[in-house]
């Protein structure tokens, strides 16, 4: 080292913070998810670890917009590599569907208004990217094995009813079947539905979860709508002709 340099000190580097990743393994071994903890609905299956977590890093730049929506573009882009915090075994359903069903062991009790705050928009702007991929996509969409052949309009019904008439029970805000498919009923909904949540973690809603979490809540949320946005830019046959 040339006189009168000295080597910085490891305290004055800004390192990027890693992506703090969970791995849930299905109890059978037959299927694996990796899932950024930080992240709500940035989340993939796979048949292995590894390509569970290469996948989770190939989704990166798709998850981008989304982060983008919430004002995090910048953070993400930060964002240092995958780093496993927890390896886990999960429920039956992950072995079965290929998607976490359940809450890693950071995901329990009461969040930090911060966290919760940050955790609320990624699940709106989650929202908002699959309302702006649903406005673009073709109607009919491409067949294939994945949802059974169902185009767009199908598509956009579970999503919305699942969350709605199922998710939200967790929470205690109970939807008439179909009622978020009603003329002007989703913005309210959502609105509703976010307020539960912030009461919940307020201690003013008290109801069992059993195996669920309320960060577990807004993450399969997240993950819920992003898996059928991105299913739906897959299958897209816009300017494919006919």
């Amino acid at each position: 080292m040339a006189k009168g340099l000295t080597r910085p000190r490891t305290t004055d580097i800004m390192w990027p913070m890693a992506v703090r990743t969970v791995v849930e393994r299905g109890p059978k071994g037959k299927r694996v998810v990796a899932f950024a903890l930080d992240w709500p609905g940035w989340s993939r299956g796979a048949k292995t670890p590894e390509l569970a977590l290469e996948t989770l890093e190939a989704y990166r730049d798709r998850y981008r917009p989304v982060a983008a929506l919430a004002g995090m573009g910048d953070e993400l882009d930060a964002a240092g590599p995958l780093e496993v915090i927890e390896d886990r075994v999960g429920p039956g359903s992950t072995d079965f569907w290929g998607i976490s069903f359940a809450p890693s062991s950071t995901e329990h009790g009461q969040m930090a208004p911060v966290d919760l705050e940050r955790r609320l928009a990624l699940l709106e702007a989650a929202w908002a990217f699959f309302d702006g991929v649903a406005a673009r996509v073709s109607p009919e969409m491409r067949k294939g094995p994945r949802g059974g052949g169902r185009d767009r309009d199908r598509i956009i019904r579970h999503t919305l009813r699942t969350e709605s008439e199922d998710f939200a029970k967790r929470v205690g805000l109970v939807i008439p079947e179909g009622g978020v498919l009603e003329p002007g009923a989703l913005a309210p909904y959502r609105q509703a539905y976010l307020a539960a949540i912030r009461a919940f973690d307020a201690g003013e809603i008290t109801r069992p979860m059993y195996s669920w979490s309320l960060p577990f809540l807004i993450r399969h949320s997240a993950f819920h709508t992003l898996d059928h946005a991105w299913e739906m830019e897959d299958k897209d046959l816009t300017g494919e002709g006919g």
